[in-house]
C-alpha cells in the first residue's frame, strides 16, 4: 500500500536543520586558544525543515541525525544550554577527534545566534556566550537576502585538517567575522553581510587551506566562488570541500533556493 505524504516534514522529520555563516572554525578549541582577542564569533541560522538537505555538505545532518535517535521527532522543552551538551556527548562519544559545539547550538537555540568561543572558557568546548535574535522582521529579511546554491557534497575520506596555517591574527579576523555578520544582519546591511562572509572564505583558505583546495575535490570551489562573490554582495560556502553556496543578494540568483527562518513564539 502507497503511503501517503501529507508535508514534506512526514518524509524528512521536524527537527530543524542550521546554516553556519562567518566566523566557522572558531568552535574548534585547537583555534581558539591561539585568538589574541577572545572571544572569537559565529554566526549559527536554525532553520525550518522545508527541504531535505544533502548529507556531507555543512548543514549539521550528521549532528540532526544523532538529535532524533536520541530525542525522536522534536527538540525537548528544556533548556538550550543542556540540550547542546547532552547532544554535544552522543554526538561525540569514543570519538578521537571531536566535533565542534556549533552544530548542536544552530539547531537547539532558535533564531540567528551569535556564538562566542573563548578558550579560557571550559577549553573552547562550548559557547561562553550565545546571543540570540528571534525578531520576525530581521528573520524576515534574511530569509530574502540568503540564496543557496547546491555545489557538491564532501568527497569520500575527504580530510579539511590536512595543512594548517594558525596564525594567530588570521584566526583573530576569523572570530571578528562572525560578530561582523552578527550586527550587519541585526542591521540588516547586505553589503556589510557579503563583506564578513567574504572575508570569512579568506580567513579559512589562509588557515585551513583544505577547505576549499584538495586533491580529492573536483569542483574548482574557488573559481566559483569568486564569481558569485563579484557578481553579489557576497558569498560563502557552507561547509569544507563545498556543500551549498550561500549568496547575498538583493535579486533572485539563478538555481538557487531560499529557506525560512526558525524562531521562537
Amino acid at each position: 500500500m502507497q503511503t501517503t505524504f501529507v508535508e514534506i516534514t512526514d518524509a524528512i522529520g521536524l527537527l530543524p536543520y542550521r546554516m553556519a555563516f562567518a566566523g566557522g572554525w572558531i568552535d574548534q578549541p585547537y583555534l581558539s586558544r591561539l585568538n589574541p582577542y577572545p572571544p572569537g564569533s559565529m554566526v549559527v541560522v536554525s532553520l525550518q525543515p522545508t527541504v531535505r538537505f544533502m548529507e556531507f555538505s555543512g548543514m549539521g545532518t550528521s549532528t540532526r541525525k544523532v538529535a532524533m535517535n536520541l530525542w525522536g521527532g522534536s527538540l525537548p522543552d528544556r533548556e538550550p544550554v543542556g540540550l547542546v551538551r547532552e547532544l554535544y556527548a552522543a554526538e561525540n562519544d569514543g570519538k578521537v577527534e571531536p566535533s565542534g559545539s556549533q552544530d548542536m547550538a544552530g539547531i537547539i537555540y532558535s533564531g540567528i545566534s551569535r556564538l562566542d568561543y573563548d578558550y579560557a572558557y571550559e577549553g573552547g568546548y562550548f559557547p561562553a556566550h550565545v546571543e540570540s535574535c528571534n525578531d520576525p522582521q530581521i528573520a524576515a529579511w534574511l530569509e530574502e537576502m540568503i540564496y543557496m546554491i547546491p555545489v557538491a557534497q564532501r568527497p569520500p575520506r575527504y580530510s579539511p585538517l590536512g595543512k594548517k596555517n594558525l596564525d594567530p591574527d588570521w584566526i583573530a579576523r576569523l572570530g571578528q567575522t562572525g560578530k561582523d555578520c552578527y550586527d550587519a544582519i541585526l542591521a540588516c546591511d547586505s553589503r556589510a553581510l557579503g563583506a564578513s562572509m567574504n572575508l570569512c572564505m579568506i580567513c579559512w583558505e589562509k588557515i585551513l587551506p583544505h577547505t576549499v583546495r584538495h586533491p580529492s575535490i573536483t569542483v574548482d570551489l574557488m573559481t566559483l566562488l569568486g564569481y558569485y562573490q563579484n557578481r553579489y554582495a557576497g558569498a560563502m560556502y557552507s561547509g569544507c570541500g563545498g556543500g551549498y553556496l550561500y549568496v547575498v543578494s538583493e535579486e533572485p540568483v539563478p538555481g538557487a533556493f531560499q529557506v525560512k527562518v526558525r524562531i521562537s513564539g
